[in-house]
Formats: structure tokens, sequence, C-alpha cells
């Protein structure tokens, strides 16, 4: 195998498994700059990956090609609905928001277990006939080389979701809505008194991350998994809220450590059809991403500055 070869398997399997990633860190990021730290995203991940699955299922032999983005949208709204229960907890009631969001991420997996136990008598659904395969771009998929590489038999998603961290990071760094936003995760006293709605701007954050966790969910299970059991999400949100750290909670930054999470995760997927990696244990590839999970956080912790209200509760009359 050449070189050519091996480098167009690594780079289309890593954009298959980054671009769930960069959805969920990229929310995660929204909701911590509006001051809510959210640990659930594993939680919303499982919520809107069974959603994805389940509407794929139910609508696949009436919408056709549409069915797979439109599990998308059920995905991300069902996700916002269920990080809701986040928001209500951590901004109305002032929970501790990782006792929240850690109840996020014990209710869910077994609230879709049993329903696809009531749905479908059984522990997991059937596999979907309708899912995000390869994509060829036109034209750019015949530049010799590089067309082979990055454009060819290649995850469409994996692009949308690099283009998509630009569009956040503009909205998050350059709109008045951003900047509200920032504000009250970094002084939301001073945003309070300039007429900033502290509360409502907390909701629009955590929903946010609710909404693109669960696109993310919905597009693991539709592009990696193809069906939904308890083992489908299994990780996948706490590492996008490693990448969410590692890329210091910039959407762009969230964007390029997803990237490197889902190389991490390729390459124990793909090990076998690459000559160097084949003789490798596969059982050490395939704990190599929680791996560096754990290196990742235990070296850029400490150095990345999170917003400075980031998980401060706020009282109005403080």
């Amino acid at each position: 195998m050449n070189t050519v070869a091996i480098l167009t398997i690594l780079v289309s399997n890593m954009l298959v498994y980054a671009a769930p990633l960069i959805f969920t860190s990229i929310g995660g990021a929204y909701s911590e700059h509006a001051g809510v730290v959210n640990v659930g995203l594993e939680g919303i991940m499982v919520m809107g990956a069974f959603t994805g699955v389940v509407f794929n299922l139910t609508f696949a032999s009436s919408l056709g090609g549409m069915t797979i983005w439109l599990s998308l949208l059920a995905g991300g709204l069902v996700g916002l609905i269920f990080s809701a229960i986040h928001a209500v907890a951590t901004i109305n009631f002032r929970a501790d928001h990782v006792v929240s969001g850690t109840v996020l991420n014990l209710l869910a997996p077994a609230l879709a277990v049993f329903l696809v136990k009531a749905i479908y008598g059984k522990g997991q659904t059937n596999n979907i006939d309708l899912s995000f395969g390869k994509f060829d771009f036109p034209f750019l998929s015949d530049i010799p080389v590089i067309g082979d590489i990055f454009f060819k038999n290649t995850s469409l998603m994996g692009y949308v979701a690099i283009g998509f961290s630009f569009v956040a990071w503009f909205i998050m760094f350059k709109t008045k809505f951003g900047l509200r936003l920032r504000s009250v995760g970094e002084h939301p006293q001073a945003a309070d008194t300039l007429g900033i709605n502290v509360y409502l701007m907390r909701y629009y954050g955590v929903l946010i991350s609710g909404f693109l966790g669960g696109v993310g969910g919905a597009l693991y299970a539709q592009s990696a998994s193809v069906n939904f059991s308890a083992t489908t999400i299994v990780g996948p949100g706490f590492i996008a809220l490693a990448a969410m750290i590692f890329g210091k909670w910039s959407p762009i930054g969230a964007m390029l450590s997803s990237l490197f999470f889902g190389l991490s995760q390729a390459l124990a997927v793909v090990s076998t059809q690459i000559p160097f990696l084949a003789h490798i244990p596969g059982v050490y590839l395939r704990i190599a991403p929680y791996v560096l999970t754990i290196i990742v956080l235990a070296a850029f912790f400490g150095k990345s500055v999170a917003p400075k209200a980031d998980g401060v509760n706020y009282i109005k009359s403080k």
C-alpha cells in the first residue's frame, strides 16, 4: 500500500469520527462562554443518537434521501429539550453544574435503552438503510494526489462540520449576540448593569449546546454505528469536552482538537488496513483515544483559561 492510499484511508475515517466531536465540542464552548459548565454532553449525544436512528428507521421509506438530514434536525431538537433540564437546574435552581451534568449522563443511556426495548422489543434498534456514506467532491476529487487524499471517497459531513466551526467562531466573537453571550460568562454582574438578561443568555448557551450535541449524536449514529444500542455512545461526549478545553473554548480550536481526537479513533478502526499498524494489538489502539484524552486534560487543563464566571451561579440581587 502506497503513502497516498494510507493517507486517503486515514483522512477519510478521521473526518467521519471528528465531525460529531466538532459539533458537540462547539456546543460545549457556547455553554461555557455563557457561564454554564456542561459535562452532560455525553448524555445529550446519547439522546441525539437514539432520536436520529429512530427517526431514520421510521421515516426512511417516506422521506427518502432527506431522511438523514432531517434525522440530524430531530436529534438536535431532542438534545435541546434534554439540555433544558440542565439549564433549569443550574440557572433557575442554582444546582452544582457538574452534578447536574452528571445526572444527564446517567439518565440518558437508561432512558434511551428503555425506550428502545419498549419500541422494538429488544436491546438495540435495527440497522438503518440510509446513512452518511462516503462522498466524492465534483472536480476537486480529480486533482492529482490532493484530490485522492482529501476529496475522494471522503466524509461530506466532516467538511460541513469544519465549515460550521468558522461560522460559529464568527457568531461568538464578531456579533452582538456573541459579545453578550461571552459577557455573562466573564462578568455577569457587569452585563446585568448594562441591561443584558443574564439568565436568558445563559439559557441560549445551554440550549445551543444541547442542539449541537444532539446533532453530534445523531451524526455519530448515522455514520459510525448505523444503529443504536447501549454501547453506541460511550465516550465521545467526554472526548468532545476534552477537545473544547484543548481548543481553549474557541470553536476553531475545538474543531482542530476534534480532528486530532478523530484521527486517534480512526487509527483504531483502520489499523488492520495499514501495514505499520497491523501488528499492534487492537486493544492498544482502541484505548488510545481515551488515554490521549486523559493526557491532554492533565497537560493543558491548568494552562487553558476558562471564562471567569464559568460554573458560577448568578444571583441577581448580588
